[in-house]
């Protein structure tokens, strides 16, 4: 009982990190930019949502919307203003740029809202438990899960069955081909950027309730990349598995093992992947045509 309890919280925490993940792949597939800004996205987006939930005081399901907008408007002209002028440019700037956008994001979150750890205000998840055959499990962990499930439906639908998303999927996989077919790649490009901004906000939304709301928040980043390694910058379901084996590992090795090793075995697991199969466990990546 224990251990699937264990289970259920590692694979909600693991669903946070692969959500975060996606954005990575969504953005690298599109401009081979690596944005380590991702989970600071997250956390702008958590605090965007904790004002219209906790002191503005809307509903949670229409304060999750509006911050999801508000971020995909923020993601879309970030960058329409800044990344788009560094495409092309050597990989150390792009990673240096996001970076730095990371640590500007963060200190822009402590002047506004403070470095204290804040409290998100209650969900219709909170304090909500399930009892399955004598086995807890929490509502906010088994929301995180099921949100996973549907965003990453969602995601599915979208690429697979409308025109914006063949698009996308079109100028992912070969940017010239696309231009000369009449799809404005740029635009595209920004579309993806507030894509993966409206992902990362509802990962911290759904996480917020578990673990508190402090720009400290951002370096979830840094795991979710650990992730998307692990699961392969070419695959988007790969990702997600990425994301669900680190948050299981990561649980397990905080009950099992001694302590520590919870905050190093993400990026073992990172490292063993990377010398036996550098592309990722489940990468279906080809070589990107521009």
């Amino acid at each position: 009982m224990e251990l699937l309890q264990l289970l259920v919280g590692g694979i909600a925490q693991g669903c946070v990190y692969g959500l975060i993940a996606l954005g990575f792949v969504l953005i690298y597939k599109a401009t081979e930019m690596v944005n380590f800004a991702q989970g600071d996205l997250m956390m702008l987006g958590s605090f965007v949502a904790l004002t219209l939930i906790g002191t503005i005081g809307m509903n949670y399901w229409l304060g999750l919307l509006v911050a999801a907008l508000a971020m995909a408007a923020f993601g879309y002209l970030l960058d329409a203003a800044v990344l788009r002028r560094i495409i092309g440019q050597p990989q150390f700037a792009v990673v240096i740029l996001t970076i730095s956008i990371g640590f500007l994001f963060r200190s822009f979150a402590g002047f506004v809202w403070g470095h204290e750890t804040q409290n998100f205000p209650e969900t219709p998840f909170t304090n909500r438990i399930i009892n399955a055959g004598g086995v807890i499990l929490s509502l906010e962990h088994l929301s995180i899960i099921c949100g996973t499930i549907i965003l990453a439906c969602l995601l599915y639908l979208f690429f697979n069955y409308t025109r914006l998303g063949n698009a996308m999927q079109a100028s992912s996989q070969n940017q010239l081909a696309a231009y000369y077919m009449g799809i404005p790649v740029k635009h595209i490009n920004s579309l993806i950027w507030a894509l993966s901004a409206v992902v990362a906000t509802i990962a911290g939304v759904l996480f917020a309730p578990v673990s508190l709301v402090d720009p400290g928040t951002g370096f979830y980043g840094i795991k979710a990349f650990a992730a998307a390694v692990i699961g392969g910058f070419g695959s988007l379901l790969g990702t997600v598995l990425g994301g669900l084996i680190i948050g299981v590992s990561e649980t397990l090795a905080a009950r099992y093992l001694p302590p520590g090793f919870k905050e190093i075995v993400a990026y073992l697991i990172m490292l063993g992947v990377l010398v036996l199969r550098p592309h990722g466990l489940f990468s279906t990546m080809q070589r990107k045509k521009v």
